[in-house]
C-alpha cells in the first residue's frame, strides 16, 4: 500500500505519522503558537526530526462556529508557509488541509505535495477535477454541513453504514476521474456526538472494504478531553492510548500535535503485532 508523494513512494504498510501546523489564530489547540518565520521553522523541524513523514498546514480553522475566512485571506496565510517550508526543508511532504480547489492549485504549485480536504469534495465543486489535474493524492474526509452546523447534523439511520455510503461514492466519483491515491479519513469530532466517535472508532477497521489506507484525526480532540474532564492541553495521554486503539483498528496515518509520542506509539504497535 503506497501513495505517490512528488515521485516519492511512501509506503504505508507500516503507519506513518502526520504532524499538524495550523497557521492560524484561532485553531482549537495550537491557534496563533506560530507567529512568525523563526517559530514555524522550528515546530517543523522538531516534527521532522520526530519523525513525521507528513506535515499538514492548515490556513482555516475546522472547530465549530470557526469564523469564516475568504479565499484570498486563506492563500495570503498559507501560500508564503508552503513557500517558506519547501526551502527550508527541500525534501518536506507537505498536506495542505483546504476545501477549495484554488487554494489547492496555488499551494501545491508551491511546493506541497498532497491534499486535505474536510469536506471530501462537497464544498467546492472544482476540487476533485482539480486534484485529477494536479495528480496528487487527496485525503477525503467525512462531515456533514460546516463549522456553522455540523455539530446539529448528527442523525444517522447507522452510522458507519452511512459513512461507508458517503466515501464509496466519492471514491467512485475520483475514480471516474483518474484519481489514483486516496486516503481517507473518518472525520472524528465532525458531525458527530462523542458518542459516535467512540462507536466509528470501536467499528474503524470496518472502512478496510474500502480499500484505502484510512487516516484517523483524533489528536486532543474533545472525544478526549471531555471524556476524561479535562482540557485539549491535558489530553496527550488520552490521545495516546486512542491512537493505539486506531492503529489496532488498520489506521494507516495519524494525524496528530505530537509527533513524537505518536512515533513511539507506532514503534510499541509494531514490534507488539508486527514481529
Amino acid at each position: 500500500m503506497t501513495i505517490n508523494c512528488k515521485g516519492q513512494l511512501i509506503d504505508l504498510s507500516s503507519p506513518k505519522v502526520m504532524g499538524i501546523l495550523n497557521v492560524t489564530p484561532d485553531s482549537f489547540y495550537d491557534g496563533g503558537s506560530y507567529k512568525n518565520e523563526a517559530d514555524i521553522i522550528n515546530q517543523v523541524k522538531k516534527m521532522l526530526t520526530e519523525g513525521a513523514t507528513f506535515i499538514d498546514v492548515g490556513a482555516y480553522s475546522s472547530r465549530p462556529n470557526s469564523p469564516f475566512v475568504s479565499q484570498d485571506e486563506e492563500l495570503q496565510r498559507i501560500v508564503p508557509i508552503i513557500e517558506l517550508l519547501a526551502v527550508n526543508f527541500p525534501d518536506i511532504i507537505i498536506s495542505v488541509d483546504t476545501f477549495r480547489a484554488e487554494v489547492a492549485k496555488k499551494t501545491i504549485k508551491a511546493g506541497a505535495a498532497l491534499i486535505n480536504d474536510i469536506s471530501g469534495g462537497f464544498r467546492d465543486e472544482n476540487m476533485l477535477k482539480t486534484i485529477a489535474k494536479l495528480d496528487v493524492p487527496y485525503i477525503m474526509m467525512h462531515m456533514r454541513g460546516d463549522a456553522s452546523n455540523m455539530q446539529e447534523l448528527t442523525n444517522y439511520n447507522h452510522l458507519l453504514n452511512d459513512i461507508a455510503f458517503y466515501f464509496s461514492k466519492q471514491i467512485a466519483a475520483c475514480k471516474k476521474l483518474g484519481i489514483k491515491d486516496l486516503i481517507i479519513d473518518p472525520g472524528f469530532g465532525f458531525s458527530k456526538t462523542i458518542e459516535q466517535n467512540f462507536e466509528l472508532l470501536k467499528q474503524l477497521e470496518l472502512f478496510k472494504i474500502l480499500d484505502a489506507p484510512l487516516l484517523a484525526g483524533i489528536s486532543r480532540k474533545s472525544m478526549i478531553y471531555k471524556t476524561l474532564n479535562t482540557t485539549a492541553k491535558n489530553a496527550l495521554n488520552g490521545t495516546t492510548a486512542l491512537h493505539m486503539v486506531a492503529l489496532q483498528k488498520s489506521a494507516k496515518i495519524l494525524r496528530v500535535h505530537d509527533v513524537k509520542e505518536a512515533i513511539e506509539c507506532i514503534t510499541l504497535y509494531n514490534t507488539t503485532f508486527k514481529s
